[in-house]
């Protein structure tokens, strides 16, 4: 039996969705875009959400948007992707990286210490599809001391008059944190929809707004749906029809809209996500009934706390494995055709990071959480009889390397 570890969901109504795209003669930004920020409204409850072809871009124009500068300080976890310190580099400010908690996920107290007068915005990250502590973090950026701290350095920064809490929910779409879902938790919420998400459109993200008065969320996604498109005053739709040639180019802006073909897919998918998202959920709870009988498995967060997880992947962890045990284990699983991954290795581990000054030894908690992790599939073809087969790959490949027997 071969488990590959992310494969996107396609069934009938994918395909019917993307062919009618197809057939429509439209499939750049169009109607399917429109209707697929509105189902993740529905979704989240955000105020308004905005479709664009990547988390990477989205969350680089937001932090444009906020008019970051050299000088401006963004904290991140050091635990995460490499795009969420991506997006930072590129909206042109400093990374600022802070330790995670047991949970993968970012420390409020490691925040805390972190903040300076340059300290500018907070991109806490859902690990694996587990909330962070953003209730914590918002009453932490509402702080007299901390707004005290607060330089504003344009009108957007002196009209929001506090650091930005720009959360990383790559992983956490259909996530919730006592009884919200996760896309209004904090002033901007960037989803991902790569090919390997909950909700995939092969590649794309969606920017939630949530912006608090005086700010009006609905004419800031008609600002950045315009910045999305070059500031273009007409879309290509328009722009198509007889006559409607002319057009004018008013600020300076990206080419990161999302596409109708791609929206397409993500529509078909997030009409059925109870049913998708329950699915996870099932395989989620079978892989913790059965890794709970061994004392070598710590099982990964999914509900405490008041947060549920979106169940994206199974972050498991192997009690005292050291990190050349674990790779080794990982090895042994793949003899059995099972396809696992590791979510993720710390940013400061990576070559580019470590030439930026960045160094593992600052961050223990990250590493303790990344040198015995082993992510396991979770997805809705995964059927019983293959979910039990992963198990029985995983305990055999600890067993084998705990008493030396590996090939």
């Amino acid at each position: 039996m071969k488990i590959p570890f992310s494969p996107p969901y396609i069934d009938d109504s994918v395909i019917n969705e993307v062919m009618d795209s197809l057939k429509s003669g439209w499939i750049t930004t169009g109607p399917k875009v429109k209707a697929l920020e509105g189902e993740v409204m529905k979704l989240t409850g955000a105020q308004a959400a905005l479709g664009v072809n990547s988390w990477t871009s989205g969350t680089i124009m937001m932090l444009r948007w906020f008019g970051l500068g050299p000088d401006d300080e963004v904290i991140i976890p050091a635990y995460t992707y490499c795009a969420t310190a991506m997006a930072v580099l590129w909206a042109g400010a400093k990374v600022v990286m802070v330790d995670c908690r047991e949970d993968f996920n970012i420390s409020v107290d490691a925040i805390r210490k972190a903040i300076t007068p340059n300290t500018k915005a907070i991109i806490p990250v859902d690990i694996a599809g587990f909330p962070s502590d953003y209730k914590s973090i918002m009453s932490l950026v509402k702080e007299p001391e901390v707004r005290a701290l607060f330089h504003p350095t344009n009108e957007v920064q002196r009209k929001l008059g506090r650091i930005l809490v720009l959360n990383d929910s790559a992983h956490s779409l259909g996530a919730q944190l006592e009884d919200s879902p996760i896309g209004t938790n904090t002033d901007l919420t960037v989803f991902s929809l790569h090919a390997v998400k909950n909700i995939t459109t092969a590649e794309g993200g969606m920017v939630c707004f949530n912006m608090p008065a005086p700010f009006d969320n609905e004419q800031l996604y008609k600002d950045m749906r315009l910045m999305t498109l070059n500031c273009q005053t007409k879309d290509a739709f328009t722009k198509s029809q007889a006559g409607g040639w002319r057009y004018d180019i008013v600020g300076k802006g990206m080419k990161v809209n999302m596409a109708d073909i791609n929206a397409a897919i993500g529509l078909a998918q997030i009409r059925q996500y109870d049913r998708l998202l329950a699915e996870r959920k099932r395989i989620f709870n079978t892989y913790n009934e059965a890794f709970s009988a061994y004392d070598w498995a710590i099982l990964p967060p999914c509900k405490a706390g008041g947060a549920e997880s979106s169940y994206h992947v199974y972050a498991l962890r192997i009690k005292d494995f050291t990190e050349q045990q674990r790779d080794d284990m990982i090895k042994e699983i793949s003899r059995y055709d099972v396809a696992v991954n590791v979510h993720f290795v710390p940013l400061p581990m990576l070559t580019y990071y470590k030439q930026l000054g960045y160094d593992i030894a600052d961050y223990p908690q990250a590493y303790e959480n990344y040198k015995h992790e082993i992510s396991l599939p979770v997805y809705p073809q995964l059927d019983d009889e293959k979910v039990k087969f992963v198990i029985e790959a995983v305990v055999k490949a600890h067993d084998a390397i705990a008493n030396g027997r590996q090939a």
